[in-house]
């Protein structure tokens, strides 16, 4: 399901938590450029990036979940790009992760050879042997690179996406501009930023204060702010990203929101994930947390309990990320 916006449209704001990517629970974007399927909300209280390598597998997990709506935006990048979509030589993944999108990206764009980028080999290595199971390893290759110091050795490219990454720029203007200097005449550039947040439990669970999701929502997003403020050169801006792109010298053409949702009964790997999400919540967030939504995380990571995130019947998967696209002045 999609649903579609007017470029000067604002989007709805998720408390960063890709999942493990998001905050939220989407794709991850980082300082280093990995993207996504990204780790907002999951930092430290202190606003500190996670250690995107040891979380490898939670973000593969992440990804996989997306994969689905990842398609379904590259498929309308396609359409936007018409006849020009069969030329697309060179594509770039900025903040790759371990590569799931990147596969995604290759598969889509038959003709293209695929770079993913990203700020940490290990997942780099992650990518090749995703884009090698996907059966696309022959048009795919990486490039490792720290964001913003790097942006120059991005090269050109036909068509840049990259999600959940230039937040954790601290100038997204000028991180924007940049990713605009990279196209080609006529390229597309697609923004992946914010959506809506993860749902994946009712608001009353039967245990503790209802409420628990939007709570930890609220100290992911001051988590957020945090390390917004701490990033070098951080500047504040209005997040309104056809704008922001528009004052990149790029055209906006418009934005489209794509909804992920795996409905109960969810399935052992969605669960698997959820269970991960919920770990490195209790793990990172319990400085800002009171002690009854300790106890409820406690409860909900109980492997063995029938009210633990792994069995219970009330369990899903629900999230939304924005795609924002402009295009290279021919």
């Amino acid at each position: 399901m999609t649903a579609e916006h007017t470029p000067g449209q604002e989007q709805a704001h998720h408390p960063h938590g890709d999942g493990a990517a998001h905050e939220h629970g989407q794709t991850p974007g980082r300082d280093h450029a990995h993207a996504h399927t990204h780790a907002h909300g999951h930092g430290h209280g202190s606003g500190e990036e996670p250690d995107w390598e040891a979380m490898a597998d939670m973000l593969v997990q992440e990804a996989q979940l997306q994969a689905d709506g990842v398609r379904r935006s590259a498929r309308w990048l396609g359409e936007l790009l018409g006849e020009r979509a069969a030329r697309v030589g060179r594509a770039l993944d900025v903040g790759s992760g371990p590569g799931v999108n990147t596969a995604v990206l290759a598969q889509e764009f038959a003709n293209a050879e695929v770079v993913a980028v990203d700020g940490t080999p290990a997942l780099l290595d992650h990518a090749l042997r995703q884009a090698r199971a996907a059966g696309v390893g022959d048009r795919v290759t990486t490039l490792h690179a720290e964001l913003p110091g790097d942006f120059p050795a991005l090269g050109r490219a036909d068509l840049i996406w990259t999600s959940h990454v230039v937040h954790h720029i601290g100038d997204q203007q000028a991180a924007l501009a940049s990713l605009g200097e990279a196209l080609r005449p006529g390229g597309l550039l697609a923004v992946a930023e914010r959506g809506l947040p993860l749902r994946y439990l009712p608001r009353d669970i039967g245990i503790g204060r209802p409420g628990l999701l939007t709570r930890l929502e609220a100290v992911r997003e001051e988590w957020f702010s945090r390390m917004r403020a701490e990033l070098p050169g951080s500047t504040d801006v209005v997040e309104h990203w056809p704008a922001l792109l528009s004052g990149a010298g790029l055209l906006p053409i418009g934005s489209r929101t794509f909804l992920v949702e795996a409905p109960t009964p969810l399935a052992e790997p969605a669960r698997q994930h959820l269970y991960a999400l919920l770990s490195r919540a209790r793990e990172t967030l319990a400085e800002d947390l009171d002690a009854e939504d300790l106890t409820t995380l406690d409860r909900l990571l109980d492997r063995d309990a029938a009210e633990g995130i792994l069995h219970r019947p009330d369990a899903f998967y629900l999230t939304a990320t924005t795609v924002h696209t402009a295009t290279a002045p021919a």
